[in-house]
């Protein structure tokens, strides 16, 4: 006979198998989202240099707004959550920010630099959230923070020095146009924070990227509609899909899952091996290459970022990257 006692151990061993095979997947997951990511700078070089930017643009968000209306469909079949004006002039915003603002921003700055820059420079996303949030007064930085913010700054201009020396105006007005793209992102971050916590993620993905999608669609169709369609093959689709879908849209809610099971803490150290995927992604499959000097700069960028996010507790919340 059983004892109550043994089922209860036994209870609880099947719960920490179920756990840990929970934790398992969820770092799997991570993982390949991660890599997901890291390739999606490279292939998004690739169809910016066939379709043209604003092509791509004219792409992604007629595809962006159906998913986001599939994604509502799913989670709330017919009926989804009435919000109030006020609500929905907010997540206009929210979505005008992160949609029309950042990730404009973001392609024209990818186009203009490298796959390998813009993984780094849009890596410092934290720092920018560090200052926006010591700005608006809702907490202090404290000096590890400070010290982590300078040397991922001195890291920058180690990293971008060679470009400097080189002459390479468009490569780094490319990389100085994403540092910008990296704070308005830091913005839209703590902009949704609230929206999130009222309403909840998949709410606001969905409406903010109806609400921001929409516009960004309307300002790139006059240019983007003469892009040279006719260039793609069917894999040059199927990558073009995947790079839409699976990045930007499918990778945003695996990621928000990995945060759920593992915690934010837990999950944004895996955020700093994105640069070094797609510099690795780079080099084989682009002419892009990498000094001393490059790397050094890298190097110091990313442990600057670590510091900054870390040295404080917790890491902010961090969304997905919405490129």
């Amino acid at each position: 006979m059983i004892t109550p006692q043994a089922q209860a151990l036994e209870k609880a061993q099947s719960q920490s198998q179920v756990l840990a095979r929970r934790e398992a997947i969820s770092l799997a997951v991570a993982l390949f989202v991660i890599l997901v990511w890291g390739c999606n700078f490279s292939l998004q070089k690739y169809y910016f240099a066939t379709l043209s930017p604003p092509g791509f643009l004219v792409a992604r968000y007629a595809v962006m707004p159906v998913c986001a209306l599939v994604l509502l469909c799913w989670r709330f079949g017919m009926h989804w959550p009435r919000l109030a004006r006020r609500d929905l002039l907010g997540l206009a915003w929210v979505g005008f920010v992160g949609h029309v603002l950042h990730i404009g921003m973001v392609t024209w700055g990818i186009h203009w630099s490298t796959a390998f820059s813009s993984s780094l420079i849009l890596a410092c996303g934290p720092i920018f959230t560090l200052i926006i949030l010591r700005v608006m007064g809702v907490e202090r930085l404290q000096p590890w923070q400070v010290i982590g913010v300078a040397i991922a700054l001195v890291g920058v201009l180690v990293f971008l020095s060679d470009k400097l020396l080189g002459g390479h105006w468009r490569a780094t007005g490319g990389d100085l146009f994403l540092l910008l793209a990296a704070s308005v992102f830091s913005y839209y971050t703590v902009a949704a924070k609230p929206h999130v916590e009222k309403h909840g993620a998949v709410v606001v993905m969905a409406y903010a990227t109806l609400l921001g999608g929409l516009p960004m669609l309307a300002i790139a169709l006059p240019s983007g509609y003469n892009a040279p369609w006719g260039a793609l093959s069917a894999p040059g689709w199927a990558g073009l899909a995947w790079a839409i879908i699976m990045s930007a849209f499918i990778g945003w809610l695996l990621w928000a899952w990995v945060n759920a099971v593992r915690g934010v803490a837990r999950t944004a150290p895996l955020q700093y091996l994105m640069p070094p995927v797609a510099g690795v992604v780079a080099w084989l499959f682009t002419d892009e290459r990498f000094g001393a000097v490059k790397m050094l700069g890298a190097a110091i960028t990313l442990a600057g970022v670590a510091v900054a996010q870390f040295a404080g507790g917790r890491p902010k919340d961090q969304p997905a990257p919405l490129d």
